[in-house]
């Protein structure tokens, strides 16, 4: 690797911006997302992905979700097995998908939004197995 290339090694942490952190937390929870750590007092809240370390980050931003954002929403997918169950299970916890389940080339999606205008995806790899985690 020569001196100007980055060693990009994988995911971290992925944050969102909230204006609110106990009504984001307990919707993330509500959407299946355990807590890892909450520091109230710093504004955030880490929750849990999978086995994996890095998680989303929630971070209380001042008049977030009362004014037009800085940047547009984030949009973050994540791996499940069926993303038409995540579908009925988000419904089950009083959160409404985006839409109906979408077909990609590996599987299907599902997206909601957060409060706050973030957008999360559900995807599954059932048209193609052999790249989903186990």
């Amino acid at each position: 690797m020569s001196s100007d290339q980055l060693d990009i090694r994988g995911f971290d942490n992925a944050l969102l911006p909230v204006g609110d952190l106990p009504e984001a937390v307990a919707f993330y929870e509500r959407a299946g997302f355990p807590v890892t750590f909450r520091l109230d007092e710093a504004g955030i809240a880490l929750l849990g992905v999978g086995k994996e370390t890095p998680g989303l980050l929630l971070r209380a931003e001042d008049g977030f979700g009362q004014r037009p954002p800085a940047w547009p929403a984030v949009r973050l997918w994540l791996e499940v097995p069926d993303a038409k169950a995540a579908a009925g299970a988000l419904r089950a916890a009083g959160i409404e998908p985006l839409d109906p389940p979408f077909s990609t080339s590996t599987g299907y999606v599902v997206e909601f939004a957060d409060p706050w205008g973030n957008v999360i995806g559900f995807t599954d790899y059932l048209k193609r197995p052999e790249l989903a985690r186990t």
